[in-house]
């Protein structure tokens, strides 16, 4: 499994009625060939308590990337569980280190 912590990358995404929300990405995990992302509301970023989102990506029409929902119960409890145990690692206590 392929997984990177992100610093600062924020998606814009949009739901079914339209409307667009900021997202800030945590982080990303490829699970058998399958890319998934970890996100939190932006407002919510510093929050270390915050509830995040957990979204696959797919290629639409166009063959852009795009982030869709995970339909299947199965496929989204292990890729859940998989991020819960990763972001449990973070240190939200520890500094950041100086760029």
């Amino acid at each position: 499994m392929n997984e990177e912590m992100m610093d600062y990358q924020y998606y814009t995404l949009t739901d079914e009625d339209g409307n667009e929300s900021e997202f800030e990405l945590l982080a990303t995990a490829e699970i058998e060939g399958v890319a998934y992302y970890a996100l939190v509301p932006a407002e919510d970023s510093d929050n270390e308590y915050a509830e995040y989102v957990v979204l696959r990506r797919e290629k639409d029409e166009n063959g852009e990337d795009v982030l869709v929902t995970i339909e299947d119960d199965d496929e989204f409890d292990r890729v859940a569980d998989y991020f819960d145990d990763l972001l449990s690692q973070i240190d939200y206590d520890a500094e950041a280190p100086e760029a």
